[in-house]
C-alpha cells in the first residue's frame, strides 16, 4: 500500500442515476457479500442500497458511524403546516462498510452543514425540535419540526405553540446568521 493510495473508481454497473450537476464525493461497498450494493455520497445527498432515489442531506435526521457500520435515520414527512413541515423518524437503516474510505467523513460533514438552526423546546405536552435546513438548489431555509415520542401532534395547544416557536425562530434567523 503506497503513501498516495487512490480509491478505485465507482464501477459504472453500480453507479446511481445522477442528475445534471450531481457530483460523486465518496462511495463504499455495503455489506459483506457480492452484490450487496454501494453507499454513494454526492453533493446532493446519499444513495443507499435498495433505494431507487437519493436521500437528500436535509432528509437525514441522524447519521452515525460506529467504526464499521453507517447507521442512517431518514426523516418521514408527516404533515405540512404554514411555513414548516412536521417530520418523524423513519426506521434506521444500517450498512456495514468494510472499506469506508472518506464516506463517513463526507456524510457527517454534509448532514451537519445542511443544518442552519436547531433548537429543542418544551411544549404544553411533550417537546419538539425546530430545525432549519439548507436544501441544495433551493433559496432560503426549509423549516421542520420533529416532536419527541408521546407529544400529541394534533393537540391545538401544541400546534399553536409550535407555530409560535417556528415564527420566532424564523424572525430571529437572518441571512447573516446562516
Amino acid at each position: 500500500m503506497g503513501l498516495f493510495r487512490r480509491r478505485p473508481k465507482l464501477p459504472t454497473t453500480v453507479r446511481p442515476p445522477f442528475v445534471a450537476g450531481e457530483r460523486l464525493l465518496a462511495w463504499a461497498t455495503a455489506g459483506t457479500g457480492v452484490g450487496d450494493g454501494v453507499v454513494v455520497a454526492t453533493n446532493l445527498g446519499l444513495w443507499l442500497p435498495g433505494r431507487g432515489e437519493r436521500l437528500g442531506w436535509h432528509d437525514i435526521l441522524r447519521a452515525v458511524w460506529s467504526g464499521h457500520e453507517l447507521v442512517v435515520t431518514p426523516a418521514e414527512r408527516v404533515v405540512e403546516r404554514d411555513g414548516y413541515l412536521v417530520v418523524a423518524d423513519r426506521p434506521t437503516e444500517s450498512y456495514p462498510l468494510s472499506d469506508p474510505g472518506d464516506l463517513p467523513h463526507e456524510v457527517r460533514a454534509r448532514v451537519t452543514r445542511s443544518v442552519a438552526y436547531s433548537e429543542a423546546y418544551p411544549l404544553p405536552e411533550g417537546a419538539g425540535r425546530v430545525v432549519a435546513r439548507r436544501v441544495p438548489g433551493v433559496d432560503g431555509l426549509t423549516w421542520t419540526v420533529r416532536y419527541e415520542p408521546g407529544t400529541p401532534v394534533d393537540d391545538p395547544a401544541v400546534r399553536a405553540e409550535t407555530d409560535r416557536l417556528v415564527a420566532a425562530a424564523r424572525a430571529a434567523t437572518s441571512p447573516d446568521d446562516v
